[in-house]
């Protein structure tokens, strides 16, 4: 019996990290970048996109060129993010891995 008691301690233990985590993810903030960096876009650990900045250089090129350089920093982001995320879950699962497919938070 001791052996279920050690386990619902050590859930009960790693569920209280994985709230802790989750309000530190939210706290982070990750720089994308586009074309040398053109553009620059913050995004929090929610996803939520925070500022875009835009070079001087930037403001002279066409709608199309400066739409595409938002996705891709946007999408640079937004790669970032899942990293750090990924690094925030990991330190505290152990390492172990998340299952295939779940996407936390984002």
């Amino acid at each position: 019996m001791t052996d279920f008691t050690d386990l619902i301690s050590q859930a009960k233990k790693m569920q209280e990290k994985m709230k802790e985590t989750q309000e530190a993810l939210k706290k982070i903030e990750v720089e994308g970048v586009s074309g040398g960096n053109a553009v620059k876009i913050i995004m929090n650990g929610d996803g939520e996109l925070k500022k875009v900045t835009f070079s001087e250089a930037s403001k002279k090129e066409p709608k199309e060129i400066l739409e595409d350089l938002i996705v891709a920093a946007h999408n640079d982001a937004k790669s970032k993010l899942k990293k750090k995320t990924t690094e925030e879950i990991s330190k505290v699962t152990g390492g172990i891995g998340l299952p295939p497919g779940f996407k936390f938070p984002l």
